[in-house]
């Protein structure tokens, strides 16, 4: 049985890799070819695709109660995008910041996350906090599209093809199973091994929903383009953090285990200590990577130790 569930988990994650990748590809030119300006397809098509991964397994495990992975999908992907992507991508080359990077977007995440830390310190999700959240990310993308600011992605805006419609249509059918045999392969193995579903949650599952961001911003910072590997990271936080899970407050309120408390405030002491790091010298070094890097092994030690 935990063959098959570890077989489960494998198959989400290329479903989910796959499948968010071709989402965002064929939905950004079949809105460019509907007329859709330019700003409004990144601030929207493209940031909301990376997250599908996320927001399929934290909305199908909400319904179906599974609270602390739901959860803890979304606090455990966010740790694992400061740590793992970003620390090992700037291991392979060094990612350079901006101004607007960390001042704007590098403040919003420490808000948003310690907004977080405070709504679910008594351990519930409530609606009207869930609500708050999205709110607060529908006047954070206001604000952008008032700005007429860019989200740079790795898209081409040209016509969509015929074919894109069918990719479209398939590639949310993959990012919808792989949500799905993700949450039971996740669940088989917490039971067979007597490991939380909140550990398994902010570990293998969040592991898994950040595939597509790690390949995006690697590729990325191999090409050069250092401010779309770094900005597609803090930016897949902020619709994780004031998207997903604010929907799904609102869908269903939750309610934790007690050790989310120590992967609340690892996430962030992570998000402040990122956002110092990039303001040193502007750019995110490789020692510094090898520290953040270095930082979420031990958080994944630490945490199948108490289970």
């Amino acid at each position: 049985m935990e063959i098959s569930h570890i077989a489960y988990i494998l198959g989400a994650m290329i479903l989910l890799w796959k499948g968010a990748d071709t989402l965002v590809e064929s939905s950004a030119r079949i809105a460019f070819t509907l007329g859709i300006p330019q700003l409004v397809i990144g601030l929207t098509v493209i940031s909301l695709g990376t997250s599908a991964p996320e927001f399929v397994v934290t909305i199908n495990a909400a319904l179906r109660g599974q609270s602390n992975i739901s959860v803890a999908n979304v606090i455990g992907s966010n740790i694992f995008n400061l740590g793992f992507i970003l620390g090992g991508v700037a291991i392979v080359r060094a990612i350079k910041t901006d101004k607007k990077l960390i001042w704007r977007d590098g403040m919003v995440l420490i808000a948003a996350t310690s907004t977080i830390l405070f709504f679910l310190w008594d351990l519930e999700f409530k609606r009207y906090e869930g609500i708050i959240l999205f709110s607060g990310l529908i006047i954070y993308v206001l604000f952008l599209f008032i700005k007429k600011e860019k989200v740079e992605a790795e898209v081409d805006f040209v016509p969509a093809r015929g074919r894109d419609y069918f990719f479209l249509v398939l590639s949310l059918c993959a990012v919808l199973a792989g949500g799905h045999l993700l949450v039971e392969g996740a669940v088989g193995i917490a039971e067979a091994f007597g490991i939380s579903q909140w550990v398994i949650g902010v570990t293998i599952v969040a592991a898994g929903t950040s595939a597509p961001e790690f390949v995006t911003s690697l590729t990325a910072a191999i090409k050069g383009h250092h401010g779309i590997s770094a900005g597609n990271l803090i930016g897949s936080d902020l619709f994780n953090l004031m998207g997903v899970l604010g929907l799904a407050g609102i869908i269903r309120p939750m309610t934790v285990t007690p050790q989310a408390h120590s992967s609340l405030i690892m996430l962030v002491g992570m998000v402040i200590i990122v956002v110092f790091l990039m303001r040193t010298g502007w750019k995110l070094s490789r020692p510094e990577g090898c520290f953040l890097v270095s930082a979420n092994l031990l958080r994944w030690v630490l945490d199948y130790m108490a289970k």
